[in-house]
C-alpha cells in the first residue's frame, strides 16, 4: 500500500509540474525572442507560430509596436538588441553567415513597459526576416513588409549606407495602406499609420544630413523616356513626400570595423559615436511611438493577436498580397451592419406588396445602406471591390425578398381565388334562384379579391378569375331559367291545394289552375324553352320573382324555410282554431243554402 501511494503522489506531482508549465510562462522563461510568424514550407506565405502568441496574449496594458526591416545581412536584429540593451546570446539571434538568421517575423518576450501621455504601454519589439535573401520569392518579401507595416507603431527602416531606388519602391505598399486608410480626414481611420523611420547605417558620407539625403531621394527623377518603372517609382516619391508629417530621418556610424566580432564587444569597446548615436535613437523612438490604434481603441494582448491574424489571413489571400485585402477585412464588419440595415427596412414590409412597391422600398433601402457604406468604410481606391461585393449581397437579399413576395402573393391569391370559387359554387345551388342574389354575391366576391389579392401573382389570378366568375354566370343563368319555371309549376299546384283544401278561396285556386295550365300547355305549345326566357312577358314574371325571393332587407332563400314553417302554423291555427271563433259564417265559400233548410231536422253537415 505504501508503494501505491507513493506511486500515485509521483504522478499527481508529475501532472501538476505539467499543468504549471502548460500555464502562463514564468517572467523569467519571457526573456527571449519569440517566432510569432513563420514561413510555409514554399517560403512564400505567412502561418502563425503560436509560441509567441502565448507570450503575448498574456499582455493586459494597451501595445505599442516597434517593428524593423530591410535587406538581410544589415544588422536589424544586432539594433534590436541595442535598442533593448541586450547581448547577443540573450537577445535576437544574430549571423554573420551569407544566409539570413531571422525566418518570419519574431517578437521579444518581454515587452518594454512606458508611459506614454500618461499611460502605461506595453512596447513590444519585431525582428522581422531580410529582404532579398537567397530561395524566397518577391511575393514573399512583400508579405513580410507588408504586415510589418500594418502592425507597427514605429517602423524602422533600416539601411546601409544610403537610400536606393529599390529601396523606395519597397515602400509602394506602404504608401498604398497610407493612401487606403490614413486619407479619410475627419472619419476614423482603420489603424493608426506607423511612423516611418529611416535609419541609415554606417553613414560614411560627408556634408549632407540623412534627412537631407533622404529628402532628395524622395524627389521626382526626370522621365523624358517615358519608363514605366520610373513613373511608379515618382509616384511612391509623390505620396511619400504628402507622408512627410508621419516620417524622420536618422543617422548611425559604424559601432566597430570588425563586425563579426560585435557581439562580443561592450559599450567600452564601440565607436563613442555609434554609443551616442544609439542613445539618441532610443529616445527618438520613445518619443513618436504610441500605442496601437485599431478603429479608434487600443488593443491588448488578446486583440492584438485576433488583429495579427486577420491581417495575415487578408496578406494570404490570393497568390500576391494586395492592400484590397486588407481593405475587404476591415470592411467586412461595415459590410454587415449595411446589410443589416437594408434587411430591417425590408423585414418592415408586409409580404406581399405590389411589384412596385417592393421596387420602391428595395431602392430606399438600398440607397440608405450605401449612404452608411460611403461614411463609414475604409478605403479609396480597393474600396470598389467592397461596394461591389455589398451590391452583390443586397442583390441576393433581394431575390429572397421577390421569391418570398411571390410566394406568399400566390399563396394569399390562391386562398381568396378559392373562396370565391366555393362562393360562386354555394350560388349555384340556390334553393330559391336569384339573379340578384347571384349578381350581389358575384361583385362582392370580385371586390374582395381584387383588394386583397396583391402582389405578383395577381395578374395571373385575375386572368383565372375572370375566367371562372364568366363560366359561373353562364351556368347560373342557363340553370337559373329551368329552376324559376320548375319552380312556378310547383308553386302554382302548391296554391291549388291551398285555394282548395285549405282556405278554400275558390278564386285563389282558379287562379293558380290557371297559371299552371298557361306554364304547362299554352308554353309548350306557342314557345320554345329558349324563346320563353326572351319573352317580354318572361321578363315581367322574372322581375316579380327577383322582388319577392331577393332584396336587401330580406333573402328570401335564407328565409325561406323559417317562413314556410311559420305560415304553416299560422294556417293550421287558423284552421283548427280560427273558424270555430267565427261559426260557419266565415266560410268563404259556403257549401250548402242555409235558407232552403231551415225547416229541416236533419244534421248540417259542413
Amino acid at each position: 500500500m505504501g508503494r501505491w501511494a507513493a506511486g500515485i503522489c509521483a504522478v499527481a506531482l508529475v501532472w501538476w509540474l505539467a499543468a504549471a508549465a502548460a500555464g502562463d510562462p514564468e517572467p523569467d522563461e519571457l526573456e527571449r525572442a519569440f517566432p510569432i510568424v513563420e514561413p510555409d514550407y514554399g517560403h512564400t506565405k505567412l502561418r502563425l507560430s503560436q509560441q509567441g502568441l502565448e507570450a503575448i496574449r498574456r499582455i493586459e496594458t494597451p501595445i505599442a509596436v516597434v517593428g524593423v526591416i530591410g535587406p538581410y545581412r544589415s544588422g536589424k536584429s544586432f539594433l534590436l538588441n541595442q535598442l533593448l540593451s541586450l547581448s547577443c546570446d540573450k537577445g535576437f539571434g544574430v549571423g554573420h553567415m551569407r544566409d539570413t538568421k531571422t525566418k518570419g517575423v519574431w517578437v521579444w518576450g518581454t515587452p518594454v513597459e512606458m508611459d506614454v501621455d500618461g499611460s502605461k504601454v506595453s512596447v513590444l519589439y519585431l525582428d522581422t526576416e531580410g529582404f532579398e535573401s537567397v530561395g524566397k520569392s518577391n511575393v514573399y518579401d512583400d508579405r513580410i513588409f507588408a504586415l510589418a507595416t500594418v502592425l507597427s507603431s514605429v517602423l524602422i527602416y533600416n539601411l546601409p549606407e544610403t537610400v536606393r531606388e529599390a529601396d523606395i519602391s519597397r515602400l509602394s505598399f506602404a504608401v498604398e495602406i497610407a493612401e487606403e486608410f490614413y486619407g479619410r480626414f475627419g472619419q476614423d481611420v482603420a489603424f493608426e499609420p506607423a511612423k516611418l523611420l529611416w535609419l541609415i547605417q554606417r553613414d560614411f558620407l560627408q556634408g549632407k544630413s540623412v534627412q537631407q539625403m533622404v529628402n532628395e531621394a524622395l524627389q521626382r527623377v526626370p522621365n523624358e523616356s517615358g519608363d514605366r518603372y520610373i513613373d511608379e517609382v515618382n509616384q511612391i516619391r509623390d505620396s511619400l513626400a504628402v507622408m512627410g508629417n508621419n516620417s524622420t530621418a536618422f543617422s548611425l556610424p559604424q559601432p566597430h570595423l570588425q563586425r563579426t566580432k560585435l557581439c562580443d564587444m561592450d559599450d567600452k569597446e564601440l565607436d563613442p559615436l555609434y554609443v551616442e548615436r544609439r542613445d539618441q535613437l532610443k529616445q527618438v523612438v520613445a518619443s513618436i511611438v504610441k500605442p496601437k490604434i485599431v478603429q479608434g481603441k487600443t488593443l491588448n494582448g488578446k486583440e492584438f493577436v485576433s488583429f495579427l491574424q486577420q491581417i495575415l489571413d487578408a496578406l494570404n489571400k490570393g497568390e500576391i498580397p494586395s492592400t484590397g485585402s486588407l481593405v475587404e477585412i476591415f470592411n467586412k464588419a461595415i459590410l454587415e451592419r449595411c446589410l443589416k440595415v437594408y434587411r430591417e427596412k425590408m423585414d418592415g414590409l408586409g409580404l406581399p406588396v405590389p411589384v412596385d412597391k417592393l421596387q420602391q422600398v428595395h431602392e430606399g433601402a438600398n440607397d440608405q445602406a450605401r449612404m452608411l457604406f460611403d461614411k463609414q468604410h475604409f478605403g479609396k481606391h480597393h474600396a470598389s471591390q467592397s461596394i461591389l461585393k455589398l451590391d452583390d449581397e443586397i442583390k441576393k437579399v433581394y431575390r429572397n425578398f421577390l421569391l418570398a413576395n411571390e410566394y406568399q402573393s400566390s399563396k394569399l391569391c390562391e386562398a381568396r381565388f378559392s373562396e370565391c370559387e366555393d362562393k360562386m359554387d354555394n350560388l349555384q345551388v340556390l334553393k330559391l334562384p336569384s339573379m340578384a342574389k347571384f349578381n350581389a354575391g358575384f361583385v362582392h366576391c370580385n371586390r374582395s379579391f381584387v383588394r386583397d389579392c396583391v402582389g405578383p401573382a395577381k395578374e395571373s389570378y385575375e386572368r383565372r378569375m375572370s375566367k371562372m366568375l364568366v363560366k359561373s354566370r353562364a351556368l347560373f343563368i342557363k340553370e337559373y331559367n329551368n329552376k324559376l319555371f320548375n319552380w312556378l309549376v310547383t308553386f302554382s299546384l302548391v296554391m291549388v291545394v291551398i285555394g282548395r283544401f285549405v282556405i278554400k278561396f275558390f278564386l285563389l285556386e282558379i287562379v293558380a289552375w290557371v297559371m299552371f295550365i298557361f306554364l304547362e300547355t299554352y308554353t309548350r305549345m306557342f314557345w320554345s324553352a329558349e324563346s320563353l326566357y326572351y319573352n317580354p312577358a318572361w321578363h315581367i314574371i322574372v322581375s316579380s320573382w327577383e322582388t319577392i325571393v331577393y332584396s336587401p332587407i330580406l333573402d328570401l332563400d335564407r328565409w325561406a324555410i323559417p317562413i314556410a314553417v311559420l305560415l304553416s302554423f299560422w294556417l293550421l291555427y287558423w284552421r283548427c282554431f280560427g273558424r270555430r271563433k267565427r261559426g260557419s259564417r266565415s266560410s268563404l265559400l259556403p257549401l250548402h243554402n242555409k235558407s232552403s233548410h231551415k225547416n229541416s231536422t236533419r244534421p248540417r253537415s259542413d
